[in-house]
This record gives C-alpha cells, sequence and structure tokens, in this order.
C-alpha cells in the first residue's frame, strides 16, 4: 500500500496538498522476520528492489554512505523507469546503523546519512549524487522501506509523520 501511494503521488493522482510519507518504517523484535517476509512479499509482487544494510552506513571516508545512499535511490528510480516496474530502496536494520545507543559515538557519516535521507524524503524527485547540482534533473520518486529493532533510538525529525510511516512487526 505504502508503495502504491508513493507511485500515485509521482503520478499526479494524489493532490500535492495530501503529504505521503517517503520512508516506511518496519520495526519490532528482533529474529521475527521483517526484513525476510517484505523481500518476500515484493517478489511475489514483482517490485523491482535496491537494497542496502547497516554495515554500508558507515566509512572510514566522510561522506561515502550518504553519496552510496543517493546513488542506491537513483538506481531505483532508474530500475523504475527502464523496466516499467514499481521499484524501492530497502535499508535493513537502520537502528543499528545510526540508531544512538548508550555509551556509542555519533560519526560524522551518521549525520550525514540522516541528513541525506532527511533531504531526499523532503525533495524525493531531485537527487543529486556528485557535487554538481543539475537543475533540471527529475526523478521518479522511489519509496524507501527500513526495518530495524527499536526506532526510538533514531533522530526524532527523521521518524516524525510526514517522513516516515511507521508499521510494528
Amino acid at each position: 500500500m505504502h508503495i502504491t501511494k508513493n507511485v500515485l503521488t509521482d503520478g499526479g493522482a494524489i493532490p500535492k496538498s495530501c503529504k505521503v510519507p517517503l520512508i516506511l518504517g518496519i520495526w519490532g523484535p528482533k529474529g521475527c522476520g521483517k526484513t525476510f517476509q517484505t523481500e518476500l512479499a515484493f517478489k511475489k509482487m514483482g517490485i523491482e528492489t535496491v537494497v542496502m544494510s547497516a554495515g554500508e552506513l558507515e566509512s572510514e571516508v566522510a561522506g561515502q554512505p550518504g553519496k552510496l545512499i543517493r546513488e542506491r535511490y537513483r538506481k531505483a528510480a532508474e530500475l523504475g523507469k527502464v523496466r516499467g516496474k514499481m521499484s524501492c530502496l530497502m535499508i535493513n536494520d537502520l537502528d543499528a546503523g545510526i540508531g544512538r545507543f548508550t555509551n556509542t559515538q555519533c560519526t560524522v557519516n551518521n549525520q550525514i546519512v540522516v541528513g541525506t535521507l532527511m533531504n531526499i524524503c523532503d525533495n524525493p524527485n531531485q537527487v543529486s549524487v556528485y557535487e554538481n547540482w543539475r537543475e533540471g534533473d527529475f526523478i521518479n520518486r522511489v519509496p524507501i522501506i527500513v526495518t530495524g529493532n527499536d526506532f526510538t533510538t533514531l533522530y526524532a525529525p527523521l521518524i516524525r509523520d510526514g517522513r516516515m510511516e511507521k508499521f510494528y512487526w
């Protein structure tokens, strides 16, 4: 349903006045099948999925994970356009990658990843990868599906209504 709402928003079937969240957050206890069942549903529905894991959200190079998210988001948009199918970007275990836990350090890349996701949510049709901003470069809106165990560890403005629709598994 979340993916369909995003496709209809991009196609103009849902008025601009209705704010459809770009991110669907699926959260719940460890080991209950959130990622497995979601991937299975995408396969059954024929949805082209570009997958990332929490391990890709950290790097020794500052800014690399944010760039990777933008590249994967654009890749998902291109897959949908070229193959004529619905597509999405799926990030597994988001809270493990950018969550704030007791006695853990917040890195520059954690902050860049959060900022990148919020920026994509606020302007999903214009996502730049490199330093050069291309004014007329518009892409299709691509829903982002994230899984995790505890979304209370995530930066509050990222998970607010309007950016993320939350579903407890």
